[in-house]
């Protein structure tokens, strides 16, 4: 079998049944285990998929600048972030992270809501300002990682660690029932993570296409997170493994 045959049928593999096995692709395919690990390799250097030990899992899609997901797919993550706001009250301490779903949650919170959001989101502060008079905002310095437009490094994690707050609004890179929460960015993995430990509840908003599916960086396991938000038309099988560990699936409508 040429090289270019035997990567298509890893993708192929992948795409099926979500996951590759090397052990059980040499043995279908009759090739030794270090020719499918070096094809893995290959095909991780190109960004086509995640390797994990003993195989590789799907990544998440692409999704090009910060800017240009700003325009992409409003409606369904304004029915996902409206379906974020009935956990939200008054006096509520909130913590909303970089992306483009995090910008519609502020932007759907009540006008009249008082609270305070701590963010790392310049785009959910500015949101924030122009229309929720009784909110507080505090954005967190440090370094600008323009694909998520958030801000990261040591500002940004010292001040959560100083920090206590009701709600955490996880921005999802990945999520996976074996892996967990992961993300592309180091820097970002970390600050996740101190964002996790300083919340109450931790509820992560998701579209379909980054369940999953694996990353570099390791942020956490999906036992810490109180509820998964994502949308309508994610089948009920997909999600039975994240039901499976306690967590509340909500599928926005």
């Amino acid at each position: 079998m040429l090289t270019a045959e035997r990567r298509q049928y890893i993708l192929q593999v992948l795409s099926q049944e979500g996951k590759v096995v090397a052990k059980r692709v040499s043995e279908e395919l009759g090739i030794s285990e270090d020719t499918i690990r070096r094809d893995l390799r290959e095909l991780a250097a190109e960004g086509a998929l995640e390797r994990v030990h003993g195989g590789a899992l799907p990544r998440p899609p692409v999704y090009g600048s910060f800017t240009l997901r700003q325009t992409q797919a409003l409606a369904r993550k304004a029915t996902i972030a409206r379906a974020a706001i009935p956990f939200v009250r008054n006096g509520h301490v909130l913590l909303l992270d970089g992306g483009t779903t995090n910008v519609q949650v502020a932007q759907h919170l009540p006008q009249d809501l008082h609270a305070t959001v701590v963010t790392n989101n310049p785009h959910v502060a500015v949101a924030l300002e122009a229309h929720h008079p009784y909110i507080d905002i505090v954005l967190l310095g440090g370094n600008i990682l323009k694909e998520a437009m958030a801000t990261l490094g040591t500002a940004a994690l010292e001040t959560i660690r100083m920090m206590r707050v009701d709600i955490y609004f996880l921005g999802v890179g990945s999520l996976h029932p074996s892996v967990g929460i992961s993300t592309n960015h180091l820097e970002e993995a970390y600050l996740k993570r101190a964002m996790i430990a300083s919340a109450s509840e931790v509820i992560a908003l998701t579209a379909p296409e980054k369940l999953n599916t694996a990353s570099p960086y390791i942020v956490g396991q999906l036992s810490e997170l109180s509820a998964i938000i994502t949308e309508q038309s994610v089948p009920d099988d997909v999600l039975e493994p994240y039901r499976a560990l306690d967590i509340t699936v909500i599928k926005a409508s």
